[in-house]
């Protein structure tokens, strides 16, 4: 058992997939501030091309 936590401190493995989970996280906030303002923006044209029509 205490060879397995030794291996298991030694080995990269843990931080590396600590990393990916930290740049993904950032991704995905990323892309969801990138689709809310372009949902805000294209809402904003929409309203100006109803108030035209009507």
């Amino acid at each position: 058992m205490l060879n397995r936590v030794k291996n298991f401190l030694k080995s990269e493995d843990g931080p590396t997939a600590t990393e990916y989970a930290v740049m993904l996280a950032l991704i995905i906030v990323v892309c969801i501030t990138a689709v809310t303002a372009i949902g805000t923006s294209a809402s904003a044209k929409f309203d100006e091309v109803d108030a035209v029509l009507q």
